[in-house]
């Protein structure tokens, strides 16, 4: 299948490059156009030109010309168009950008980390919502060799949405908890690390402890992070709160879940495993090879065009 794909390809570390690569790893060809550079009808020459359309699309970007009459035209050309993407909408201040209106909301199918959302689409725009969760970008699941071990971990920003205050709390907490025993990699901590000193990160920490964005633990859109599925198959061992539909993906020999906001049953479930290492060994093995098995890009891929076929 030929597949033109608009999006954000400017560093390998954005999840378009890591879709590219995985479509092209199941035998795809994919060419691919940056968001903000190829115009409109760049666009639809090699959509027209390709089996299928995917536009991951980056907030506040802007595509040169028309991208609405783009995406009309293929639709008359019959090239199926849709997207892929891991960002939560609903409940936060971005909802008020998800316009039936908007050219990134006409495309035939959406599909999204997001149950509930997946049902607004399909009530209230003409594309076909679906529900799937993240994934991690197969080639970076492998377990590295430890370099200068610590403690606790947590990867990630402590700046996070305001509608979500639990994020500075847990970091605060851990930081005053474990004090020099503590790492905290991402924006208000330690640089940003990706790539093969991630892994070496996961593999350096004797527990990770996680967070997704969750205005409500029982939200049924079963929304969370893709922090989860790199943890995990990255080789990380990881605490992560309770939330609803997790169960499904992971059982307790793959991840420790703790009930969300509960930073007493977090601050037990360390130090239990921190004290046990030969169980918390157990279960990090396990963690990663689920994911490695399970749930890759490549798998999230297969599904999406077994779906639309």
């Amino acid at each position: 299948m030929r597949i033109a794909f608009l999006g954000n390809f400017q560093v390998d570390y954005c999840s378009e490059v890591h879709h590219a690569k995985s479509l092209e790893s199941l035998g795809h060809t994919v060419v691919r156009l940056q968001e903000t550079v190829a115009s409109s009808d760049e666009v639809l020459a090699a959509g027209c030109a390709a089996d299928l359309f995917v536009w991951v699309h980056t907030h506040g970007w802007n595509t040169p010309g028309d991208i609405g009459a783009a995406i009309r035209a293929l639709r008359t050309a019959g090239v199926p168009t849709l997207s892929y993407h891991l960002d939560r909408w609903l409940g936060l201040r971005r909802q008020a950008d998800m316009r039936a209106t908007e050219p990134y909301w006409s495309l035939d199918h959406f599909f999204t980390c997001d149950a509930a959302q997946a049902d607004w689409l399909n009530a209230h725009t003409n594309m076909r919502g679906h529900y799937l969760p993240a994934a991690v970008f197969g080639p970076e699941c492998y377990m590295a060799a430890p370099r200068t071990r610590f403690d606790v971990a947590f990867v990630g920003s402590k700046g996070y949405h305001p509608e979500y205050p639990y994020r500075p709390k847990l970091i605060d907490w851990l930081a005053s908890t474990y004090g020099d025993r503590f790492r905290h990699y991402g924006g208000g901590g330690l640089p940003t690390v990706r790539g093969a000193d991630l892994n070496g990160v996961y593999a350096d920490a004797r527990v990770v402890v996680g967070d997704s964005l969750c205005l409500d633990p029982d939200y049924p859109g079963m929304y969370w992070s893709d922090r989860i599925y790199e943890t995990l198959g990255r080789a990380g061992f990881l605490i992560h709160p309770r939330l609803k539909g997790l169960e499904n993906h992971f059982g307790p020999e793959h991840v420790v879940l703790y009930e969300h906001g509960d930073l007493e049953q977090l601050r037990e479930l360390i130090d239990y495993y921190l004290a046990n290492p030969s169980e918390r060994e157990t279960i990090r093995r396990a963690g990663h090879e689920h994911v490695k098995a399970n749930h890759t890009y490549a798998h999230r891929w297969q599904t999406i065009l077994e779906t639309i076929a």
